[in-house]
């Protein structure tokens, strides 16, 4: 049986750090199809982790198998840097990415039409079919949560998924984020606290985890809060995040490094984090911008349209 765990945290590291610990005492072990055959069965569970304040300091684990230049790249793919990476699904000769996650929350649907649909509106006619086509609009579902958010902030329609189902039931490495939920609360103080919801179908809780909250946590911040503070005119927080993974998971290869690094790691927790705002991690941050913009343009350059 797929056990299912709770973490909690006041920050990013704090949450994450309970999750690892919970998944390795309660979790499942289960092969995985990315198994080698000599790979040990992963060790599994269905998580749902909350963040308190997930913009509060320290925001960074040390442990995390990465470097603040790594979330930096990871936060500005996420915001839209990379959309351009995505194939042209008519050239079986690009090799390029199925997709993004801000491509998917952005421009859902981007390339596809619906075709076939009779129209006829007095009958149900279901012999249609989606098709690439490139000159079809995608649906801003950012631009919606927003919209729906400032009409109403209590709305509980305020959702953004990724999954395409007429193509990643056939895509080899389908999106693991499948939505964001958000609801906005009313603050003692007068503020507003956006409320969020981020459900994974799978989460390598070593490998990305780590990165995929904190990346998230500054996507949510620039796409969704910013926004809604700038149409309500009130300030907007970001209140506690609840992270929910159907298979949070550290990969059998990737468990000796869990055990060394943060099982066995009995080093004060004021040891193991960074201060996001601390005068050092920003400049890594900043002057890595450049770096990554860089890395970027090179690939574009490798990989032209032809």
């Amino acid at each position: 049986m797929i056990p299912v765990i709770v973490a909690r945290g006041k920050n990013l590291p704090e949450a994450y750090e309970n999750s690892l610990i919970e998944l390795y005492r309660s979790g499942e072990r289960i092969k995985t199809q990315y198994d080698k055959p000599e790979d040990p069965a992963s060790i599994d569970a269905t998580a749902n982790i909350t963040i308190e304040e997930p913009e509060s300091d320290p925001m960074i684990y040390k442990v995390f198998p990465g470097g603040i230049e790594d979330l930096r790249e990871y936060v500005m793919e996420l915001q839209g840097a990379k959309d351009h990476w995505v194939k042209c699904m008519n050239d079986p000769e690009d090799k390029r990415w199925d997709y993004t996650y801000h491509q998917r929350l952005a421009d859902w649907g981007t390339f596809y039409t619906l075709v076939g649909a009779s129209p006829d509106t007095k009958r149900c006619k279901r012999d249609y079919q989606w098709r690439y086509d490139e000159n079809s609009q995608g649906i801003n579902q950012f631009k919606i949560m927003v919209q729906k958010l400032a009409e109403a902030p209590y709305t509980r329609r305020a959702q953004a998924v990724t999954w395409m189902p007429f193509m990643d039931n056939e895509v080899y490495d389908p999106p693991c984020l499948q939505s964001i939920w958000c609801r906005l609360t009313d603050e003692p103080d007068g503020t507003l606290a956006l409320n969020t919801n981020i459900r994974f179908r799978s989460n390598d809780a070593w490998g990305a985890a780590f990165m995929n909250m904190f990346g998230l946590t500054h996507l949510i911040r620039s796409e969704i809060a910013n926004p809604v503070e700038k149409e309500l005119s009130r300030p907007v927080k970001l209140g506690r995040l609840n992270w929910q993974a159907d298979s949070f998971h550290v990969y059998g290869k990737d468990i000796d490094a869990l055990v060394q690094r943060v099982i066995k790691n009995f080093r004060p927790f004021e040891e193991k984090v960074y201060s996001f705002h601390d005068p050092d991690i920003q400049e890594i941050w900043n002057e890595s911008t450049a770096k990554i913009k860089e890395k970027i343009q090179k690939y574009d350059e490798e990989h032209k349209e032809r």
